[in-house]
């Protein structure tokens, strides 16, 4: 079953703030990402993944009474904004959720484990209802 993993993180700024890290801190975040991708790729489960910039940069649309774009500047008042997110197919929810907490506990500022929230969600396949 493919789920989706994504990376949330505070929108105090909506801005990333990794910027403020020590370098070795930032070097130590992106090392533990990617080993997790190479064992992802290695058991065959990742899918995709991608990084997304900053929700500054986004734009919220909608369809105007003509069918044309309307942009209405940037997302609404979050807490949080999606960071980027996984792509998986793993055999359970549960090898999900042990992905999801690897992410969760990625290392941040000082070593420490960010224990940032992190949701997973079953991918629909085309065409089905099934949840």
């Amino acid at each position: 079953m493919r789920y989706l993993i994504m990376m949330n993180l505070p929108a105090a700024t909506f801005d990333y703030t990794h910027q403020e890290w020590a370098p070795a801190d930032w070097k130590a975040h992106t090392t533990a990402q990617s080993r997790l991708n190479k064992t992802l790729e290695g058991a065959g489960e990742l899918v995709g993944i991608e990084r997304l910039t900053s929700p500054k940069s986004a734009k919220l649309i909608h369809a105007d009474a003509n069918g044309l774009p309307n942009t209405d500047g940037v997302f609404a008042e979050s807490k949080e904004f999606l960071a980027g997110f996984w792509v998986i197919d793993v055999a359970s929810p549960e090898r999900a959720y042990e992905i999801a907490a690897i992410v969760s506990a990625l290392p941040g500022p000082g070593g420490k484990p960010l224990n940032m929230p992190v949701e997973v969600r079953a991918v629909m396949s085309g065409g089905s209802n099934n949840e």
